[in-house]
Parts: C-alpha cells; structure tokens; sequence
C-alpha cells in the first residue's frame, strides 16, 4: 500500500522519531532508521562541531535515511546549514522559526525539508514556503509547545483540509493505537518524541528515563508562555517557577528565574529537582525502558492489530 510519507523519506514505515533537545543523538537516530522508521538527531542541543561527529557517527550506523532536526532560532545557525549541506544530509526538519528563511536554500541543495507547525496558518506558510511536508503538533506534546494550545485530535484534520502537502501529527502519540486516530483524523505518518525518549538509546540521563515511566496522567504541565510555552513535569524548579507567577512577573523576571541550560540540567545530567523535565502527555502510557526497535514495532504491531480486529460496521 502506498503511503506519501514512507516515499517521501524512502522508509518502511511512515514513523518519525522526533528530534528532541538532549535526548537524540546518533544512536537513537540510527537505531530508529535501521528498525524502518526515520530516526532524526536533535540538533538543538549541539554546537556545531557536535552536530558533524553526531552526523559522521549515524551514517557509519546506519545506510538507512536519517535526518536532522534544527530549531531555528538556536545561534550558529548558518554554520549548522554549512554542515548539513557538507555531510549530505538529505532530509531537514526545521522549527521554532520562519520556514522561509532556510528551505529554498536547503531545496536548492537537493534536501527534503519538514517544517513543524502547530496552528492552520503556520501550515499554509510552511507550506508557501515550499516545505515537502509539515509536522502538525498538538498541545499534549512534550517541550516547547505552539501558543494556541490546539489539541493533536482537532488539529490535524483541520490542517489536512487546508493544505495539499502530507501531513505528519505529533504530540500524544506513543503507541499503535494512537498512530492509527492520527492517521484516520489524515496524518500521512507521526512523529513520536516521549516514546523514543525512554529507551535505551536515547541520550538522555537515566535517572530522567525512570521518572518518564513513572509519570501518570495529569503529572505534566505547560508553563512559561511568557516565554515559550514549555511542557515540564511537576518539580521543585516547576514549583518555583509556580510561586513567582503569585508575584505578577515580567518576563525579564522568569527569564532571570529560567538562567541558562536547564533543560540539559534536567534531562541530560539527571537533576531531577532543578532541572527541566521536558516530556509530553503520553508518558502516562510509557512504562518501561526498551529498545528503539523494539518500540517501533510494538507501535507496529499494535496499528496492525487495531486494524485488524478494531473496525466494526455500525
């Protein structure tokens, strides 16, 4: 059976794994591409020349397509792009910016580009702007969220019926069962971020691993919109953050609060009180740390097995 994303990206199935901040490196991104998805390294997180070894080291892991995702308003940008380009990179997710800034440049250089968007509007710029697809992300999902607070089950059929270009949903979805509503709602494929992040090749620290398998419902929360809305896990650094906002702060006040590396605090070097714990809704349903393979078939598996056995006439 056809399907616009697995041709877009020449994979055997239409599974992204998102390229989170502190948790995507190579042996995540690898591990994906090779079980048949499209494992993407997280560049957010990188200096440059970081970025290049992580690139090196996935194209000796793997001769499967891979990509890399790259937030847009992160500095060394334009040395970023240079090595994408330099290393043959193929396949560019871009986000947290304008999408015209960088994909003519990208598409000029042969790359496929993916933009993330969590509004309509953002969709039909992306898509304006020439992008081959576009990332349609929900409120549920993890880290750095659209302001609009658009949940995933309304959003993506709103985009698939304004744009013409394959659509991607992302945010609470981690397991067949979500991937196939998406893909009834008119997802051409995900994205899944929370799910790969608690597995064993993900980079991120393992004391942040156990507590995304402990997460229950209502543990997660979005907070800083002043900012960039952010999705964190409830604790003492949330907490703080909770009891600034009784004082009425400018956003000067929570930028001062926030410092600096707190997400690689809290998601990379396992502080689990000062830290920033980014991770979607979804982890209410992750409990236990596996193989990215493994994962990616379950999801598999588990789609397979609702079309199989789920569909009944009314």
């Amino acid at each position: 059976m056809t399907n616009k994303i697995k041709e877009l990206f020449n994979i055997q199935y239409p599974i992204v794994q998102g390229g989170m901040i502190w948790v995507s490196g190579w042996k995540l991104a690898s591990a994906v591409s090779n079980a048949g998805g499209l494992g993407l390294i997280g560049a957010g997180s990188m200096y440059p020349d970081v970025l290049r070894e992580h690139i090196q080291k996935c194209k000796k892991a793997t001769d499967k397509p891979f990509g890399v995702n790259v937030p847009m308003l992160y500095p060394d940008i334009e040395q970023i792009m240079d090595i994408i380009v330099e290393e043959g990179v193929k396949i560019v997710f871009t986000s947290a910016g304008n999408p015209k800034t960088w994909t003519s440049f990208l598409k000029e250089k042969g790359i496929t580009v993916v933009h993330v968007v969590s509004s309509v509007r953002f969709a039909l710029k992306a898509e304006a702007a020439g992008v081959d697809a576009v990332v349609c992300e929900g409120f549920e999902a993890g880290g750095h969220n659209g302001r609009e607070e658009t949940t995933t089950f309304t959003l993506i059929p709103m985009v698939k019926e304004q744009v013409k270009i394959p659509v991607i949903a992302a945010g609470g979805i981690g397991t067949g069962r979500g991937m196939l509503a998406a893909m009834v709602l008119g997802a051409d494929g995900v994205q899944i971020g929370s799910r790969f992040a608690a597995t064993l090749e993900s980079s991120a620290h393992d004391s942040f691993k156990e507590t995304i398998v402990k997460v229950k419902d209502g543990d997660t929360y979005l907070t800083l919109k002043e900012l960039a809305p952010v999705r964190l896990v409830r604790n003492k650094f949330f907490n703080d953050v909770q009891e600034l906002y009784q004082t009425n702060p400018t956003p000067e006040d929570l930028k001062i609060l926030l410092g600096r590396a707190r997400a690689k605090r809290g998601m990379f070097e396992g502080d689990l009180e000062e830290g920033e714990l980014e991770i979607g809704q979804v982890a209410g349903l992750i409990h236990e740390i596996k193989p990215a393979k493994e994962v990616l078939e379950e999801i598999v598996e588990g789609y397979n097995e609702c079309i199989n056995n789920s569909f009944v006439a009314l």
